[in-house]
């Protein structure tokens, strides 16, 4: 039986990816596996460098004075790497969500950083708009979508300083100006490849303005000098990044991906506002298409709801725990006729109730 995978993360990948990915563990180049192969070898080195070429050609950063980088750690090293290397005496941050209060308290640990807008209150449930960035601040930190809660940012700022994004789980999902950005960051596992590796495409201009020391892990320079390879990369997470960025590449791009992704985003909303059975977490105008959270508002039919999800072959719909409900993640590689069978699903709850 088919199944329609709406994990939050690891995401779903493109069938393609997968088949690739499990023969190069069989057989990567001459006999040997992918997971056995040096990191120092002409293939693999082949394979890092396409991939961090594949992100800045597909952001559209490519000559633009940009790195890509494929580190360790997930986007939760990142709130550390991003303030021992930019935070100098005060930073800006754009509350919306767990993460982004993660953040937060990670560069607490080195200077002043200042919330300058927060939806914390209404459990994070839309997008703050008004705030003010001051031109004083060594940078201004955001995060572009929220997984936890479904809400994205639909438009950005334009910052007097450097901005800095989370784009852990709506990377290459929609065309924006990304050049807006000086240093991007996002975990592969949210619409990229495996857990294991996180990709950050830094603006080299912006580097080498803080006082301190920076440990050699912990600097992006390090990281560039070496092109990724300071320390032993996670090859299968790397390599399996590398041929789903090939996948969006051959499908026409972000743009492309874009309306598939609006697409989907349009046919679940409308089914939630729709049905009276169900009641949609964020605001309207602050809605994610990547994750669309919701809850049922008959807790009697809870386990008819779910046994007809599990019939239908539909997994990973449960809400997180600081929301309840149900969470369905609609990443790239998630097919509209995913999204069709869950949306027929809920249909079908509302004939029974």
């Amino acid at each position: 039986m088919k199944r329609h995978n709406f994990s939050a993360g690891p995401c779903i990948l493109p069938g393609s990816v997968l088949q690739k990915a499990s023969e190069a563990i069989i057989n990567f180049d001459n006999g040997l596996s992918l997971l056995e192969i040096s990191h120092r070898s002409k293939p693999f080195v082949d394979v890092m460098e396409k991939a961090r070429a594949l992100s800045l050609e597909l952001l559209g950063l490519e000559g633009k004075g940009y790195k890509a980088l494929f580190l360790q750690g997930g986007a939760s090293l990142q709130f550390l790497m991003v303030a021992l290397n930019m935070l100098e005496k005060r930073a800006g941050y754009l509350n919306t969500g767990t993460w982004s209060d993660k953040a937060i308290k990670e560069a607490r640990i080195y200077a002043e950083v200042d919330e300058l807008a927060s939806s914390k209150e209404a459990n994070f449930n839309y997008i703050p708009k008004d705030y003010k960035i001051s031109a004083d601040l060594d940078y201004f930190h955001c995060t572009s979508n929220n997984t936890i809660f479904g809400t994205q940012m639909k438009a950005f700022p334009n910052s007097p300083v450097p901005m800095i994004c989370d784009m852990s789980s709506d990377i290459f999902s929609r065309q924006i100006d990304f050049s807006k950005f000086d240093i991007i960051y996002a975990g592969a596992q949210k619409n990229m490849g495996p857990a294991g590796t996180t990709l950050v495409v830094v603006k080299e201009e912006v580097l080498g303005k803080v006082s301190r020391q920076i440990p050699a892990m912990m600097d992006y320079a390090t990281h560039i000098s070496k092109g990724s390879m300071f320390n032993t990369p996670p090859v299968f997470a790397v390599y399996t990044s590398m041929l789903t960025l090939e996948w969006l590449k051959d499908l026409g791009g972000i743009s492309v991906i874009e309306k598939e992704n609006d697409k989907k985003a349009q046919l679940i909303y409308s089914e939630i506002d729709l049905n009276p059975l169900f009641d949609g977490f964020a605001a309207k105008a602050d809605r994610s298409t990547m994750n669309a959270t919701f809850t049922l508002n008959n807790g009697d039919l809870k386990e008819t709801f779910e046994t007809m999800i599990k019939e239908a072959g539909i997994n990973g719909v449960n809400g997180h725990r600081s929301v309840g409900g149900y969470r369905a993640s609609m990443y790239n590689a998630l097919s509209l006729e995913s999204v069709g069978v869950l949306v027929d699903v809920m249909s079908e709850l509302e004939r029974k109730a």
